[in-house]
């Protein structure tokens, strides 16, 4: 007979009892650092079909505005034909980007049927920003993002015509 695995109980109050010590974190209002939690919007005009647009200094500039030191910036696209990722932003991988995903998710010469419900001829816009995902979190510190060299966030928009987004941000951290 197999006998069922229980957790342990749970540890005594004051924590003498098994020789641990507990320790009791202060309260936001006893002592450290202020955490906050920020939205901000961030309109964003596009053309569509694959166009990408450097996010990075609107982020940082709402950053600054905001007084924040450290924390995550999560960055979120409503909407369901945009994407946002990270990116070296130069010509070359600016071109390289929408080619692969042309060969992923075809724009034309596939049958979608998404573009057979709606008629809208957006069904690879759905699929590619899908698959690259809707937010991206990204860390930051004594008030700059935690970015490589050559890296930069941006909104890829796969839409099939032009768009205006409301990006969300959303700061979690200290408040300078």
């Amino acid at each position: 007979m197999q006998r069922r695995h229980e957790p342990p109980p749970p540890p005594p109050d004051s924590g003498e009892e098994s020789g641990r010590r507990m320790i009791r974190q202060p309260l936001p209002s006893q002592a450290g650092p202020s955490i906050r939690v920020m939205t901000e919007m961030l309109p964003v005009g596009t053309e569509g079909k694959g166009q990408m647009v450097d996010l990075t200094a609107d982020i940082g500039r709402v950053l600054q505005k905001l007084g924040m030191k450290e924390g995550n910036v999560t960055i979120f696209c409503p909407g369901s034909t945009a994407a946002i990722t990270t990116i070296e932003f130069e010509p070359g991988l600016k071109k390289d980007l929408p080619q692969a995903m042309e060969h992923i998710a075809p724009s034309k010469g596939h049958r979608y049927h998404h573009d057979d419900t709606w008629h809208d001829g957006n069904g690879h816009s759905h699929v590619r920003a899908s698959i690259m995902g809707p937010s991206l979190v990204v860390p930051f510190n004594q008030g700059r993002l935690i970015l490589g060299t050559w890296q930069q966030v941006v909104l890829v928009d796969w839409d099939n015509r032009s768009r205006r987004r409301e990006l969300v941000l959303q700061f979690i951290g200290e408040v300078a």
